[in-house]
């Protein structure tokens, strides 16, 4: 059995992932509530075990409404899921030391949705792992919908 990928999300007001580090600079990191309308962005940080270097994993990171259903949109285009996949693969640094974690962090900034007030939930799938952040949406101050 392959070693565990380790992931973190992290939910924050914008966040930037620093090319070829690991390291991911976030604003406003942390929160849980937020009020309508926002902008975001989800910080991922994954550490890739020494043993599942050079290997490629497929990502999917899908908005999801409180109860499971992702969370659909309309556009010009017909209904969209809010939703990013991609891929990652890390190779092992020369002169890294025998067990050391690979750093593959990255982030996602989000534009303003027009989310209504309830629960939702960033789901990151990546190789077998599965992590979430969750967060509130509340009416801003003198909005009732």
């Amino acid at each position: 059995m392959a070693s565990p990928i380790e992931v973190q999300l992290i939910l924050c007001d914008a966040a930037q992932a620093e090319a070829g580090t690991g390291k991911v600079h976030m604003l406003g990191a942390g929160w849980s509530r937020t009020t309508t309308p926002f902008t975001h962005a989800v910080a991922v940080l994954a550490k890739v075990p020494w043993d599942r270097a050079n290997q490629r994993f497929a990502l999917t990171l899908t908005l999801r409404e409180q109860d499971g259903p992702p969370v659909v949109l309309s556009t010009p285009d017909g209904p969209r899921e809010i939703r990013a996949e991609g891929n990652i693969e890390v190779g092992r640094p020369a002169g890294l030391l025998a067990g050391s974690p690979l750093d593959a962090s990255f982030a996602l900034n989000v534009s303003p949705l027009p989310l209504k007030a309830g629960r939702y939930y960033w789901q990151l799938e990546l190789a077998e792992e599965i992590r979430s952040a969750g967060f509130t949406v509340e009416d801003a101050p003198g909005q009732h919908l």
